[in-house]
C-alpha cells in the first residue's frame, strides 16, 4: 500500500504556511512564503493587485506539492484578511479557479481553538490551564482553556489588530514613542475586556502561557544569540517576560535598514516587527504573565492531527 499523505494550508494576512505529513503526522515537506496579502488593506479595505497575485502565486507552488506529495487530504483554512477584505470572496473563487485549492474563510473562535490546540503540543502537561495568544498579522487571538485532552474554552477574545495592519495604521515601520502609544492604548481595550470577562485572576496561578507566531521565536532567538533565525531549534522553549524585555529594548533603538539586515528580522519582517512588539508586549503586561513559552506550532498542527485521526479510524 502507497503511503498517505496529508496537508495543511493557512494562509494569513502575512504569510502562508503548508506542511505536508504521512499519515502518522511525520512531516515531509514543510514551507512558509511571506505573501504580504494584507498590505494596504487597512487604507483600501480591499487586496491589492500585487498581494492578489503574490497570494495565487504562492498558493499555485502549494498545489503543486500537493500533487508531487500525492496528497490524499488537506485543510486549507484562511484567517483574518479573507474575513475583512471586501475582495476576499472574489480572492477566494480565484484560487479554487486557479490553484484548485478549497480555501475555508474560518473565523475568529475557530482560528483560536486551532491555535489552542497545535499550542498545547507545547504545553507543560502539569498545568491545570493554558493561556494562548496568536499574533498574526491582521488580528491576535488570546484564548483561555482547560489544559485537557479536548481543551475547553473558557473565554476568547479577537483583537483586529496584528503586525501588518496595525504597522500601516499607526504608522510604525520604525519606533516612534506617540504612535506606539496609540496602538497600545487600542490593544489595552480588548485585554481589559479579557481580564474581566474570563475572570483572569482565578485561573492565573494555575496557567501555563504560550505565545504562537514568528515573534515570539524571533524574540527568544535574539536572546540565545543563536547563529541565525531557526524557528524549529526554538520551538517550545520558554523565557522569562524579563528576556524579552531586554529583546523588545534593543529593537526600539533599531531603524528600519537595521531591522531588515538583522538575521532575527529580516527584510520580510522589518516594516512590521516594531507593530508585532508593541501588541506581543502590551498583552503579557496587561495579563501579568511572568514567562511565556514561544511556540510555532498552532493550527497547521491541529489540522493535521485531525485529518491523522480521520484516517486512522
Amino acid at each position: 500500500m502507497s503511503q498517505i499523505n496529508l496537508a495543511a494550508i493557512d494562509l494569513g494576512t502575512n504569510s502562508c504556511r503548508l506542511m505536508i505529513t504521512d499519515s502518522n503526522g511525520h512531516i515531509v515537506f514543510r514551507k512558509t512564503i511571506p505573501t504580504k496579502l494584507g498590505e494596504g488593506l487597512h487604507s483600501t479595505g480591499k487586496f491589492t493587485d500585487r498581494a492578489i497575485k503574490r497570494g495565487i502565486n504562492c498558493l499555485s507552488y502549494y498545489a503543486d506539492m500537493l500533487e508531487k506529495y500525492k496528497v490524499v487530504d488537506y485543510r486549507a483554512i484562511a484567517t483574518a484578511s479573507c474575513r475583512m477584505a471586501k475582495n476576499g470572496t472574489d480572492f477566494i473563487k480565484n484560487v479554487k479557479k486557479i490553484c484548485n485549492i478549497d480555501l475555508e474563510v474560518i473565523d475568529a473562535r475557530e482560528e483560536a481553538l486551532l491555535n489552542l490546540k497545535g499550542a498545547q503540543l507545547n504545553a507543560a502537561p502539569n498545568a491545570e490551564y493554558i493561556l494562548v495568544y496568536d499574533l498574526g498579522g491582521g488580528s491576535t487571538e488570546i484564548t483561555l482553556a482547560s489544559n485537557t485532552k479536548t481543551p475547553e474554552i473558557i473565554y476568547t477574545v479577537s483583537i483586529p489588530w496584528g503586525a501588518r495592519n496595525a504597522s500601516e495604521a499607526f504608522n510604525l515601520a520604525e519606533y516612534s514613542p506617540e504612535n506606539a502609544i496609540l496602538l497600545k492604548k487600542e490593544i489595552q481595550k480588548y485585554t481589559t475586556d479579557f481580564l474581566h470577562n474570563s475572570k483572569f485572576e482565578i485561573y492565573r496561578d494555575k496557567c501555563d502561557f504560550l505565545a504562537t507566531s514568528s515573534t515570539p521565536l524571533r524574540l527568544v532567538s535574539m536572546a540565545n544569540k543563536t547563529k541565525s533565525y531557526n524557528r524549529q531549534d526554538v520551538d517550545g522553549q520558554t523565557e522569562s517576560i524579563l528576556k524579552f524585555d531586554e529583546q523588545i529594548t534593543q529593537i526600539k533603538k533599531m531603524n528600519h535598514n537595521q531591522m531588515a539586515e538583522s538575521k532575527y528580522i529580516g527584510k520580510n519582517r522589518a516594516a512590521i516587527f516594531q507593530a508585532a512588539c508593541i501588541i506581543f508586549k502590551t498583552i503579557y503586561d496587561e495579563l501579568q504573565i511572568p514567562k511565556l513559552t514561544a511556540s510555532l506550532k498552532g493550527a497547521q498542527e491541529a489540522i493535521i492531527n485531525e485529518l491523522v485521526k480521520k484516517w486512522q479510524s
